[in-house]
Formats: structure tokens, C-alpha cells, sequence
């Protein structure tokens, strides 16, 4: 739905100035989640229009996940919290590696802002990127607390792709109760090592490989991640569904391939 006189198609009406009556409507459908585009919004600031539908939502009768999507502009994230559920963070996610990543450069930059920082809907599936990329796309948007929302065909998916999507370990990340969203700790070239708290104390942890010909060892030291220095940890892979031999203190290497990641939880024992 449009925040306007008109949809981004032009074709069919907005719900600017009729905010009170669509919710109603929105409800008596059975609707659970409305995200509110910025299109043709005739130059009416975004902090006097979005918080006319909270206010509408609120009085409908039905919780209603609101999704504000003007793009992350007009400083966004320093207001969106009192007024929808998430917010986007950029322009339209695009199936494409570089796209990809270019979208998480500005989750980095808003990180301590509370709310579900949203950089848009998933593109797992839809074949612009290989398999690796894929699970680098989904894991890094469930640390970042960003809404999981399928973006493909679900008629016409792969085991594959199944596989990646229905991740429940990944997506147990997504939905801790903590709800910290993730960020960027350590780059080296690049080489990145992303990590983020959970709920009870442990700590999740992407060790991401940008480049797109060499593998290569990369390094999380507990000081990056957020652990203290002498910290024994169990650490357990999310993508191979297996708890690794023997426990780790100070840090965490792994050799990750090109355009790919590994993504761990590190547990902290009782006691150390």
C-alpha cells in the first residue's frame, strides 16, 4: 500500500488521506502486514504522513505489522521507532552479489538504532546469485534482525533453496528474543567477521569472504566478537548443523571459500 494519492504503479489510488478507512478495511481482511511505500507523496514530509496510518493501525481492531518504506531517507532511523514496526534502510535490494552487499553497508551504519532494520526482501531463489552467495544473503540478513521475507516462488523452489530458507538454525538467530541486531567487527581487505549478542550470552558469528577467486583463513578474536579474553566456548556451525570437536578460547579461525561465509554460535561454558 502507497502513503499517497497513488500507487508506485500510478494505476490504481493510495491511501493518503483515507489512512482511517483502509486500516479498517486492512482488518476486516484478515491482513497481518502492510507495508506502506512513499510514492507520490506530494512533498508532505514522512514524519507527518506515516504516523497518520500508526495512528489508524492502532484503532482498527487488529495487530497489523507496519513496514515503513520510504527508502531510508529523511534521517529514518533516528524517528521510526515510535511509529511502524521496521523501516527500510535503502532503495530496492536488486539479485545481484554486488547489490547485495551494498545493502549491508548501511545496516553497519544503523545498527545501534533500535527497531527491525529492514534492507529488504530476500532474494534467495530467484537465480542471480550461486548457492554460496545465497547463504551468505540469508545469513547475514537473520543476524542483522531483518525481516525474512521470501522473495521468490515458492511454487517453483529447489531443495537448494529450501534448504537455505528453512535454515531453522539461522532463523532461531533471526527471531532471538534479545532481537540485537548483528554488525561488522573486523575487516581486513575483503575478509569480514560480523557478530552479534543472543539470548542467554552467547554470541553469533559470521566469518565472511568478499573476495571472488581465492579462499581464505579468516580469524575472530574474542575481543572482536565481544567475549572476554579468556572465554571457553562450544561453538556450534549453522550450516552444517554440527557442534565442533573440542572447545575454543580467544578466538575462532576457519578457511571460507570465495563469495561465501561460515556462521557460528559460540556458547560460553560455566565457569570460564
Amino acid at each position: 500500500m502507497i502513503c499517497s494519492d497513488r500507487t508506485c504503479s500510478t494505476g490504481m489510488p493510495g491511501s493518503l488521506g483515507y489512512e482511517y478507512v483502509d486500516a479498517q478495511t486492512f482488518a476486516s481482511w484478515g491482513i497481518d502486514y502492510l507495508k506502506y511505500d512513499n510514492c507520490y507523496n506530494r512533498n508532505i514530509d514522512p514524519q507527518v504522513r506515516y504516523p497518520v496510518m500508526t495512528k489508524a493501525l492502532r484503532q482498527a481492531g487488529r495487530p497489523i505489522y507496519y513496514s515503513l518504506c520510504e527508502w531510508g531517507q529523511s534521517n529514518v532511523a533516528t524517528w521510526a521507532a515510535g511509529v511502524g514496526n521496521s523501516w527500510r534502510t535503502t532503495g530496492d535490494i536488486v539479485d545481484k552479489w554486488d547489490r547485495m552487499m551494498a545493502m549491508l553497508a548501511m545496516l553497519n551504519l544503523v545498527s545501534s538504532y533500535y527497531l527491525c532494520t529492514d534492507p529488504d526482501m530476500l532474494e534467495v531463489g530467484n537465480g542471480g546469485m550461486t548457492h554460496d552467495e545465497y547463504i551468505v544473503h540469508f545469513s547475514l540478513w537473520a543476524l542483522a534482525k531483518a525481516p525474512l521475507i521470501i522473495g521468490c516462488d515458492v511454487r517453483t523452489i529447489t531443495k537448494e533453496v529450501k534448504d537455505i530458507i528453512g535454515n531453522e538454525e539461522v532463523i532461531a538467530v533471526n527471531q532471538d528474543p534479545l532481537g540485537v541486531q548483528g554488525k561488522k567487527v573486523m575487516k581486513d581487505g575483503n575478509l569480514e567477521v560480523w557478530a552479534g549478542p543472543l539470548c542467554p550470552g552467547s554470541k553469533v558469528v559470521i566469518l565472511l569472504n568478499r573476495d571472488s577467486q581465492e579462499s581464505s583463513s579468516i580469524t575472530a578474536t574474542w575481543e572482536d566478537v565481544g567475549l572476554p579474553r579468556h572465554t571457553s566456548v562450544e561453538v556450534r556451525d549453522l550450516w552444517k548443523h554440527e557442534t565442533l570437536k573440542g572447545n575454543s578460547t580467544g578466538s575462532l579461525t576457519a578457511t571460507v571459500g570465495p563469495h561465501s561465509c561460515k556462521m557460528f554460535i559460540l556458547k560460553p561454558l560455566v565457569g570460564t
